[in-house]
């Protein structure tokens, strides 16, 4: 299960023109922008990734917003996990499990778990957070990151699993996010 003391976001290249194409394209951003928000109310890190942003362009706004303290990774590697600076900051996280949302799924978000997995962490993917251009590309990238032992998983499912109490600020603030 998932544990607000043990877990960490990471949001992967979800920036300009491709954010607007994927499949299911705003339900998608929508959900990454509740999951970055709900996971800072549970006062989780949250690493945030950008492939290439100079050909690419910035995250969309409706995420970049959710994050203002905070400047993203640049990478040029398909996963996360080849970026060193990356793996320094999760490292400095201390936590094991992550919580995997971005574009596209069968690439970035599938090779960047396949790398975490490898290197003895705890993978949950955000299935509602993920997407590719294609319905069929994401369905298949999803296939294959559980076949290497990754979870699935929903925003909502995954706020309530680690708020695990139906009471208090942080029960409100979850509420009012997801409805």
């Amino acid at each position: 299960m998932l544990t607000k003391e043990e877990t960490v976001l990471v949001i992967i290249d979800v920036q300009g023109k491709l954010a607007e194409i994927v499949h299911e394209s705003e339900f998608v951003v929508s959900n990454i922008a509740k999951i970055s928000e709900g996971v800072q109310v549970l006062e989780l890190p949250v690493l945030w990734l950008e492939q290439y942003p100079k050909g690419l362009g910035p995250t969309v706004e409706k995420i970049a917003q959710t994050l203002p303290n905070q400047k993203p990774i640049e990478k040029i590697t398909f996963s996360a996990y080849d970026t060193s600076e990356f793996v320094e900051q999760l490292e400095a996280t201390g936590r094991k499990k992550v919580l995997l949302a971005g574009i596209e799924t069968h690439i970035c978000v599938y090779q960047t778990a396949a790398h975490l997995i490898q290197n003895g962490y705890e993978v949950e993917v955000l299935a509602d957070c993920t997407s590719s251009r294609t319905a069929k590309s994401h369905e298949i990238g999803l296939q294959k990151m559980m076949q290497l032992g990754a979870k699935l998983t929903t925003v909502e499912m995954a706020l309530f699993e680690m708020l695990q109490i139906a009471k208090g600020d942080q029960f409100k603030a979850i509420s009012k996010l997801v409805k």
